[in-house]
């Protein structure tokens, strides 16, 4: 779990998540998130990768491919961010290496409790494409963009035409959870690595405050939970079942 969710240790999602639940967004509208890599766009599994070779074994990986691999972190992080819930979703896998058991590549269209609507992309095969996890949530009254390999700024662009980049670490106006996760001075590189000490740090705090049977520190609050697991578990089915049950008919020629 602490790897599916290792996005809920970066400062600047946690400063995103703050600006949506502060109303800073208006009430959401949409969701965009996607989770793109190049690494498996050729049959990698077949050539002694063993990284590759159980990502794609469904006795080893479960049913679903790319959407359980990333999809699940791109799903964690649009719904920690929003702070919605999914209600229903529909779901299209595909696999585009010849041969391969699971999906390389997903596209799903959610639809959340309240309205808001959403749309998640998860691709193994997208040439060009590192690790570029994105996320941008907008509202009636603003917008946020995040993207994982920039992680330490927040574009955030309001009703109107006005745009700011919020950076980490620069801001004293930044939110208690964003500045408790902030380990280096402004202008040095912080990441990948710090949000795993972020998450082990707040699971600490969690058992700790438990313990001691009081209030968490601002690390030791808004961290994931077993809950989250099971979401996670729980979303793949329903992309895979959704996949699945797809008859041709339920798309819509175009006629020109």
């Amino acid at each position: 779990m602490g790897v599916t969710y290792t996005y809920s240790g970066y400062p600047m999602v946690h400063e995103a998540r703050h600006m949506v639940a502060t109303g800073q967004l208006g009430k959401i509208r949409t969701v965009q998130v996607e989770y793109p890599l190049e690494w498996m766009a050729t049959a990698i599994e077949t050539e002694g990768n063993a990284q590759a070779a159980w990502r794609t074994d469904p006795k080893k990986n479960g049913r679903g491919g790319s959407i359980g691999d990333i999809g699940t972190h791109a799903y964690h992080l649009a719904g920690f961010v929003s702070g919605l819930k999914l209600e229903s979703l529909t779901a299209d896998l595909a696999t585009f290496v010849e041969g391969r058991a699971l999906d390389d590549n997903a596209h799903v269209l959610l639809r959340y409790q309240g309205g808001a609507r959403g749309l998640l992309w998860s691709s193994q095969v997208a040439l060009g494409s590192s690790n570029g996890v994105r996320l941008r949530v907008f509202g009636e009254k603003a917008s946020l963009s995040w993207f994982q390999e920039q992680p330490n700024e927040l574009v955030h662009a309001r009703l109107g035409g006005r745009t700011e980049t919020i950076k980490r670490g620069a801001d004293d106006d930044l939110s208690e959870g964003a500045k408790a996760r902030t380990r280096t001075p402004p202008g040095h590189p912080e990441g990948y690595l710090e949000a795993f000490a972020n998450l082990y740090a707040g699971f600490a705090e969690a058992i700790n405050a438990k313990r001691d049977k009081r209030e968490p520190a601002a690390i030791g609050r808004d961290i994931p939970s077993a809950y989250d697991g099971l979401k996670g578990v729980a979303f793949v089915d329903a992309v895979v079942d959704s996949a699945s049950a797809q008859d041709p008919s339920w798309l819509t020629p175009v006629a020109v």
